[in-house]
């Protein structure tokens, strides 16, 4: 891992300040922070400054959370990657395949239909301008935006971004454990690893030092996004809960060490040296793993956060901008995470 150095600093200030950046960046190793730098407003009508502990919405971001919720029911023997949907929901989904496994829903690689199709739509906060999105509360609220559509293809066939299956798999967590499924995140996962900071926070009532995410200079995005989080995104955490979570996987204090490898094993390739886990993606460079990652676009949110395995670097970027994060990840990959 290259030292960080006065001018490191210097350069990655600067791309801040030239790209009016709004949010927190933390790169960290196992022992201490090697940067920590917050920028902009969290609440521009008064002119909140964001800190390294505020809050962020990280949008899909934190389909890992889910992921690693089906992979403890495995590890409990309560599920298995087998599992059909249609042996273990009760909603009526009449034309979906009824061989749709687990496992094809955590790589997206199920074909079912999802109620936000990258490929067809490109603004998100679209979906709500017929359909209130302070309705939209629980998961089983989705159902009705995907439930009655064709498969988009045969499961397995391809992979397809899509939001819809992770909805289904927090609706399974749901049925196998008879509990909400943010009450279950909050409780085995936020809980385990000790992220006081983060949760899945009602956008009509965020908690103290929060940050509303901006789709323009004074509008922010209530009206863009489900009134709360759920399994396909939407939860708020802070840039040192996250680097906990990144350090609590990678030590197996979540997961078995089995389950923790197949989490993080690329399951299907996306595109040249780009795979995807179980709610991970996986970056390969020569063959080895660079990084794994995840991230998350919204109005109002960019976010991007990563494990390099090689240098032992946990990274974290989250802004309350539509964009930003990418930029000053790649900035920092260059200037810190890649090997000498």
């Amino acid at each position: 891992m290259k030292q960080t150095t006065l001018d490191t600093h210097e350069q990655i200030n600067h791309l801040i300040e030239e790209s009016d950046f709004s949010g927190v960046v933390l790169a960290a190793n196992e022992e201490t922070s090697i940067l920590q730098k917050a920028s902009g407003f969290a609440n521009r009508a008064d002119m909140r400054p964001n800190q390294v502990n505020t809050r962020f919405g990280i949008a899909s971001g934190c389909k890992i959370f889910t992921a690693i919720g089906i992979c403890k029911l495995m590890e409990e023997g309560r599920l298995s990657f087998d599992t059909t949907l249609s042996s273990i929901l009760q909603y009526d989904f009449p034309l979906f395949d009824s061989s749709i496994t687990v496992h094809q829903l955590l790589t997206h690689t199920s074909g079912v239909p999802d109620y936000f199709d990258e490929e067809t739509m490109d603004d998100f906060a679209d979906l709500w301008k017929e359909r209130p999105m302070y309705l939209v509360e629980d998961l089983k609220d989705f159902l009705p935006m995907f439930q009655n559509a064709s498969m988009k293809f045969k499961p397995g066939e391809r992979f397809h971004y899509n939001n819809a299956g992770y909805i289904l798999l927090g609706l399974i967590i749901e049925e196998v454990t008879g509990r909400t499924f943010r009450d279950y995140i909050m409780e085995e996962l936020f809980g385990k690893v000790e992220m006081k900071d983060s949760g899945y926070f009602f956008m009509d009532r965020l908690p103290i030092n929060t940050a509303f995410g901006y789709i323009s200079e004074d509008r922010t995005n209530i009206y863009s996004l489900p009134i709360v989080g759920g399994s396909d995104g939407g939860a708020y955490i802070t840039a040192k809960d996250m680097a906990k979570f990144w350090k609590a996987l990678m030590n197996h204090e979540l997961l078995s060490a089995e389950l923790t490898k197949r989490l993080l094993t690329p399951h299907v390739e996306v595109e040249e040296g780009e795979y995807y886990g179980y709610g991970v993606w996986i970056s390969k460079q020569d063959d080895s793993i660079y990084k794994y990652h995840v991230m998350g676009y919204d109005p109002g949110v960019s976010f991007h956060s990563g494990f390099y395995p090689q240098s032992g670097l946990t990274l974290v970027v989250v802004s309350n901008k539509s964009e930003g994060a990418y930029a000053i990840t790649k900035k920092v990959e260059e200037l810190i995470c890649d090997e000498a």
